[in-house]
């Protein structure tokens, strides 16, 4: 048995409110973090995307060298990575610690060959090195409170300029870089400061609406842009690739495009109202396409030609994935720790359209019928039909552990202390159980409650009523996850000590307890249609794919999931897909044992 890495889901951006998150661009990639994770995607090929996952602090903001060969991210603790970006194994170059707090932004010099980073320190806001041996190359002084953004002409005479939250921006004369002048335009926060390909200009933006441009070469003021302006925080802007537009993004929701030689706006896109729609980021990439952030962590791609509405949206999921299951051929359904539900085809994610949960989605199952049933710790039970949610919820007596649908299409919820039953919204039975319930499955009329007893309680349901018809033991922590085989004839219990047994359910005996190479909670099972293979998702970031036949041998994908693996399922017989906590969903390719 062995596996080969298929392609990743990424997720998208975090943002932070009233903040400004950095994207960036190189060629047709756009690259941007969430978490620990930097990622680099593709616009024009959906499936070419890659994460790097090991910053030990969550990454604030990765920039790829104009070479293209490097990556250079940076993490919450004032520490700089810089890794191949080539190939898949982004080998380290190498790690330095340049501030004392979190680096707001990096930039790259023309040559490749130094950065600056900028953010919140105690001695200092920035830093400017080498970035083969960590030497410094300058100081960056003159701010009197943390930094928000760095640019750097990319042609020699080097300059740069920095922006800050003190409201002003500082002109450093290059290389070694050295305070030439400090710039008084902004009267509040400046966001975003960036230099124009060319080297010709820089531009800056800032909380007090205003737009201003720069001389490159001297740092004189050369104008503000007046007309039609932004009615809210301005978070970023960017260049167009042949330095005549620049185009910026706002709180007021809008993304505006503008003609750097007249000052006009050519065009303004409204994308919606409310903090959601926010636009708090951009880039505009080498091959023409702008790029715009929503709060809610929608990527917006603009064309200059279609001047209403974005040319597509990439959604994904912004927190981790708590929940998810297959529905065909690579289409699944993930729920996440916000509460949002997005269903993946072929072109990617979309919302399921209608009221979604208010906080975590803590279960999905999906009835015969093809009806998926989610619940949320918002203590709601909602039904989806297709690729939206039905109108009718069903409130829960308590806080909803698991989900499981059986055979006749009844829901059955496990809660803190009993299990509700429920068809077409209304409750139809409740059990009140002496232990806590923690994990559920159902295979036609039986269901499993697996406890925080240590036990696995069988029921048979009649259709009315729950009756305890025997009780498993094997396991050596809280059961946390439960699944049968397709037709119901062995059941997988997984604990939190990360032991997995097998059960025989007709004989209600062990087969096997020999599956136990997890060392944390085994968060979801998954079996495959033919019931030989089972595949399962830890909290100890590894996936492993277990043998009936073979007890002894499996197939162990380790650190499949940085954070951990909250669930596993198939999309094919031998197509694996594993999602967890980093908000990505990651295919593997199986190849089991002759």
């Amino acid at each position: 048995m062995s596996f080969k890495k298929g392609p990743l889901y990424p997720c998208n951006p975090a943002t932070t409110r009233g903040e400004s998150t950095k994207l960036s661009s190189s060629k047709d990639k756009i690259v941007y973090t969430n978490g620990r994770s930097v990622i680099i995607r593709d616009l024009k090929d959906a499936a070419v995307a890659t994460a790097y996952t090991e910053h030990v602090h969550a990454a604030t903001v990765a920039r790829i060298a104009p070479s293209g060969y490097y990556c250079a991210s940076a993490d919450a603790s004032g520490t700089v990575r810089i890794w191949d970006t080539l190939g898949d194994d982004q080998i380290l170059k190498a790690e330095y610690k340049v501030l004392s707090g979190r680096i707001k932004d990096l930039e790259w010099d023309g040559e490749s060959k130094r950065i600056i980073a900028v953010g919140d320190g105690r001695d200092k806001f920035g830093h400017a090195f080498m970035m083969d041996t960590g030497s410094s190359t300058g100081d960056i002084i003159g701010h009197s409170k943390t930094i928000n953004a760095v640019t750097i002409r990319q042609q020699r005479p080097y300059r740069a300029a920095t922006a800050a939250d003190d409201g002003s921006i500082v002109f450093h004369q290059g290389v070694p870089f050295k305070y030439d002048k400090t710039i008084k335009t902004h009267t509040k926060f400046v966001q975003d400061v960036r230099y124009a390909p060319s080297g010709d200009h820089f531009a800056s933006v800032g909380t007090d609406f205003k737009i201003f441009v720069y001389d490159g070469k001297t740092g004189e003021t050369l104008g503000e842009f007046t007309d039609s302006p932004h009615s809210g925080s301005i978070m970023a802007c960017s260049w167009s690739p042949d330095s005549k537009s620049l185009v910026t993004s706002a709180a007021d929701c809008t993304v505006k495009l503008w003609d750097v030689e007249t000052k006009k706006a050519q065009i303004t896109w409204t994308l919606g109202t409310g903090v959601n729609h926010q636009q708090v980021g951009n880039t505009w990439t080498e091959c023409d396409s702008i790029v715009s952030l929503s709060m809610s962590g929608d990527l917006n791609v603009f064309d200059k030609r279609v001047g209403d509405k974005p040319a597509h949206v990439l959604y994904g999921p912004q927190k981790a994935i708590t929940a998810a299951l297959p529905e065909a051929q690579s289409t699944f359904i993930v729920g996440t720790a916000d509460g949002r539900v997005l269903h993946h085809a072929e072109e990617g994610y979309e919302y399921v359209d209608g009221e979604s949960h208010a906080t975590l989605v803590a279960g999905l199952d999906v009835a015969q019928d093809g009806k998926v049933y989610s619940i949320g710790l918002d203590d709601r039970l909602r039904e989806i039909e297709g690729k939206s949610y039905t109108p009718a919820t069903f409130s829960t007596a308590a806080q909803p552990k698991a989900v499981a649908v059986g055979g006749d299409s009844t829901v059955f919820v496990a809660e803190t202390e009993s299990i509700e039953a429920v068809r077409s919204n209304q409750k139809v039975f409740d059990l009140a159980l002496k232990y806590a319930p923690s994990a559920i499955a159902a295979s036609g009329n039986v269901v499993a409650v697996g406890g925080e007893d240590q036990k696995v309680h069988l029921y048979s349901w009649d259709g009315k009523a729950l009756s305890e018809t025997a009780t498993l033991d094997g396991n050596k922590g809280a059961v946390s996850a439960l699944a049968f085989t397709p037709d119901g004839t062995l059941l997988a219990s997984g604990d939190s000590s990360g032991k997995i047994v097998l059960y025989d359910v007709k004989e209600r005996k062990t087969v096997t307890t020999r599956w136990s190479f997890h060392t944390g909670r085994i968060h979801s099972l998954a079996w495959t249609a033919d019931g030989q293979h089972c595949a399962s998702g830890s909290l100890d970031t590894h996936v492993y794919v277990w043998s009936v036949q073979k007890p002894m041998k499996n197939i162990a994908i380790k650190n499949a999931g940085p954070g951990g693996v909250s669930a596993v399922f198939w999309l094919g017989e031998n197509d694996l897909a594993s999602a967890g906590a980093d908000g990505c969903v990651r295919r593997w390719s199986i190849t089991f044992h002759a």
